[in-house]
């Protein structure tokens, strides 16, 4: 693999990356639970808070980073066009009210 390939991709090509290191990795030997692959992500993102919590930047951004590998191995995985789906939900967002009505 070209390291320097993968900057600058879309985020469709990193989720059939992810997923693919993932299948390699034998992650995706039987059939995945989908509760627990949500439920790592979650966990990454704990790590990513205690990291922050503890100043510890470095390991803040690589929580960050185990954070989007998970997700777009599970995209990749269920073969989700994330891509698509962030743009949908944006435009879906632009109509939404400040806050989204919300007084805070």
């Amino acid at each position: 693999m070209d390291e320097t390939a993968i900057k600058g991709q879309p985020l469709n090509e990193l989720a059939r990356l992810c997923h693919s290191i993932a299948v390699e990795k034998g992650f995706w030997d039987e059939k995945r639970n989908i509760g627990e692959a949500l439920m790592l992500i979650v966990t990454e993102l704990a790590e990513a808070m205690e990291a922050y919590r503890h100043e510890d930047d470095a390991n803040f951004r690589e929580e960050l980073a185990d954070t989007f590998i998970r997700l777009l191995d599970l995209c990749g995985g269920l073969h989700i066009d994330i891509e698509n789906e962030i743009y949908e939900k944006s435009l879906h967002n632009k109509k939404r009210p400040y806050k989204h009505g919300k007084i805070c």
